[in-house]
């Protein structure tokens, strides 16, 4: 068969509409266009001309330094291979302050529909999202959408302790128990464990954790930076590991972090009071942020001037290369204050030189940043020029340590505290993740964590959000996990691990307005009666439309700082007075949920006596069989998402009718970056076929049955590219 046929045959499949991207089969279309001359006539890779590339000398050498461990192929097979599945809205569990009354959500569920919603679940609200299911298949449906999107990932996976294990890796839609099952869809996914004995410990590890950071590896933005905790289980393997996704020259380091609670006491090692961050970034691009200055870095700036606090250093140079001949250009004298004359010189007398040229030391002098002093030096007072360098904006270099943070007995004392009862164990503190953020991206980048547990990465962030104004979005991710029938996380109604993360940023929310609130009060009460009288008007919450409830109390109000924001500030008595502000853009977070595709195709079992071309004839078929009722027989808000994200759109897609289609229903989805026109109807009209016929700048979705045969050709040969039936 020639490649001609075959890639008409693969552009005709209906199969591969409704899967993600298959990035082996880009993979090698990127190895095509590079090295042509490795594949055959018919396309296909030639082995033996890839090994002549690989080893010219056709060398049979087996001894060779890698890090393989047993399935690390089927692995990296496995992460490439695109998935069926795809996610839905899960407006009861998502928390929007700006459109709900926090007061009516209990437990993570909303016990009223947002009407104005309804329609379009996702087409407004915040930028952040909760996605309750398996992480590879949830990696890979945003793989499309969120390529090179992504600033900062930062996971805490499991640590391979030889107890509980929970990602086994094969979350395919022929595992009924994960897809189909009701109780394993209410109640979570039962975890496997990992035991020591098991003589594929650190394999099945390593497989579980290669496949998702290869395919998260595609998310993160060409400067983006990932950050894995870890502990000494697995810190050794996991450095090869990455070294393998990201290049050992994109090894950024390895932070050592004061846990605060000694584990191991009683055994033959020593006892560790450490965890780890192991940090690489996706290129050498990617870089730090400065760190602003602790209390005690401050101390050393012991000098003040009328520019602020300072601290000097020798202007000559110190350390290595600090020679005459190294630099001779700044090798040459300075004027002291008694007009002798300076030279840079090293203990015991040799010729050293200063820190910059001639020309650079006038321009410091003339700025103020030179400083004389008078030394004893050798019983004797000798002049020695000093740089100043200033505090203000000053930034420093992370470290590798870590300490002076809260450590893990903080953090779980602060979640117990946040739900008022001890339901999660060992959780992150909020200022690890803090940290990470800070000194990796900037104040409207995304941030990922694809092992989410209860939830952590989600506080620090909006955190961080009502800190500095930032505009940070996060998403989520975290299998339903089942939590243990005797734990009080179960006997307090979270039958799931997720139900834990998503609660857990609902009370992060509640307690940010409430905080607010609060000191909204207490500014109130500080004022004269004559003065709450006149600013009444004033101290009001502009809502979106009378119908929609606000979502504070009705004795504080508020107003809208102005159109351009969507921070709400409490007006002081003057202007000189800080303004109380609590920022709503990016508020709240959207949930979604993993399940199997709504088109029924994705079930069909190619028959392996017929050839591919009979193959897909016989899929069509099953198509047209089992698809009639799509529209009617499924949620049409589902059906929408999903194929909006596999034609590759964020989940922050928004909808607008086209009010010019009169006969049948057409919206503009647009993400921001990409749009399209689609349209849902079961049967397209003559008079929209004819339309689009000659209005061809724009995309189109539709659905393969809504067309006849002529309507398709005629749309196809019209559009080109630009029409999708789906």
């Amino acid at each position: 068969m020639s490649n001609d046929n075959k890639n008409s045959i693969n552009s005709d499949n209906p199969l591969i509409r409704v899967q993600t991207t298959d990035w082996n089969k880009e993979r090698l279309e990127q190895l095509k266009q590079l090295m042509p001359d490795l594949f055959t006539n018919d396309g296909q890779l030639n082995i033996n001309e890839l090994k002549k590339v690989v080893d010219p000398k056709s060398v049979n050498e087996t001894e060779r330094y890698e890090f393989r461990w047993f399935g690390k192929s089927n692995a990296k097979r496995e992460a490439f291979t695109p998935t069926n599945a795809t996610l839905v809205y899960d407006e009861a569990r998502s928390v929007i302050p700006s459109k709900l009354e926090l007061k009516e959500l209990k437990n993570g569920q909303n016990t009223e529909k947002n009407s104005e919603n309804s329609a379009n679940p996702v087409n407004s609200g915040p930028d952040n999202f909760i996605i309750e299911g398996e992480n590879l298949a949830v990696l890979k449906l945003l793989s499309q959408s969120y390529r090179e999107q992504v600033k900062c990932i930062y996971i805490d996976p499991p640590y391979n302790t030889g107890k509980d294990f929970v990602y086994s890796d094969n979350f395919n839609q022929d595992r009924k128990e994960y897809w189909e099952d009701a109780e394993i869809t209410e109640n979570g996914y039962k975890i496997d464990t990992n035991a020591e004995t098991d003589g594929r410990f650190h394999s099945n590890w390593l497989n579980m954790m290669y496949s998702r950071l290869l395919i998260a590896r595609q998310l993160l933005k060409e400067d983006g930076v990932i950050f894995i905790s870890i502990d000494d289980n697995e810190v050794h393997h996991l450095r090869k590991l990455c070294d393998d996704v990201f290049g050992e020259e994109n090894f950024l380091g390895q932070v050592s972090r004061l846990t605060g609670t000694p584990t191991g006491q009683g055994t033959r090692g020593l006892v560790s009071e450490l965890d780890y961050v192991v940090i690489y970034s996706k290129s050498d691009e990617g870089d730090f942020n400065g760190v602003e200055f602790d209390e005690e870095d401050k101390q050393i700036y012991n000098q003040t001037d009328e520019k602020g606090q300072y601290l000097t250093r020798p202007l000559r140079k110190t350390g290595g290369e600090d020679k005459r001949e190294d630099r001779p250009s700044m090798y040459y004298p300075l004027t002291a204050p008694n007009n002798t004359e300076i030279y840079p010189v090293g203990p015991g007398g040799y010729e050293s030189r200063w820190r910059c040229s001639l020309s650079k030391y006038k321009e410091l002098e003339g700025d103020g940043m030179i400083e004389w002093k008078e030394i004893n030096e050798d019983e004797s007072l000798v002049w020695k020029p000093y740089l100043k360098f200033y505090l203000e904006g000053r930034l420093k270099q992370p470290s590798d340590l870590w300490k002076n943070m809260d450590g893990n007995k903080k953090a779980s004392i602060d979640l117990k505290k946040l739900l008022e009862e001890k339901i999660f164990d060992f959780p992150k503190p909020v200022e690890v993740i803090k940290k990470c953020a800070l000194i990796s991206s900037d104040k409207n980048d995304i941030i990922l964590d694809f092992f989410a547990g209860s939830g952590t990465t989600g506080q620090a962030i909006t955190e961080l959000n009502q800190e500095d104004g930032g505009n940070r979005k996060y998403i989520l991710v975290q299998l339903p996990e089942a939590t243990d029938e005797k734990s009080e996380a179960y006997k307090a109604g979270y039958k799931k691990i997720s139900d834990i993360t998503i609660e857990r940023n609902k009370r992060v929310i509640e307690n940010i307005i409430n905080s607010f609130k609060s000191e909204s009060h207490k500014s109130e009460s500080s004022k004269s009666e004559s003065s709450k009288s006149k600013k009444a008007n004033d101290l009001r919450l502009k809502a979106n439309d009378s119908s929609t409830n606000d979502l504070f109390t009705n004795d504080l109000s508020l107003t809208t700082n102005d159109s351009s924001t969507n921070d709400l500030r409490l007006k002081a008595n003057d202007s000189s007075t800080n303004d109380l502000r609590l920022t709503t853009k990016n508020l709240g977070f959207k949930v979604f949920k993993l399940k199997k595709s709504n088109f029924p195709r994705v079930e069909y079992a190619p028959d392996p006596e017929k050839s591919e071309e009979e193959n897909i004839e016989a899929l069509k078929k099953y198509i047209r069989d089992k698809e009639a009722q799509l529209v009617t027989a499924f949620n049409r808000e589902e059906l929408m998402t999903e194929i909006l994200i596999k034609n590759g759109f964020k989940l922050n897609y928004t909808l607008a009718k086209q009010e010019a289609f009169k006969k049948n229903e057409i919206l503009m989805a647009s993400d921001g970056d990409k749009e399209t026109l689609i349209c849902l109807d079961v049967s397209i009209a003559d008079e929209t076929v004819e339309y689009f016929k000659t209005h061809t700048d724009k995309k189109l979705i539709v659905l393969e049955r809504a067309l006849n045969t002529t309507k398709k050709w005629n749309l196809k040969h019209a559009m080109g590219d630009k029409f999708n039936a789906f």
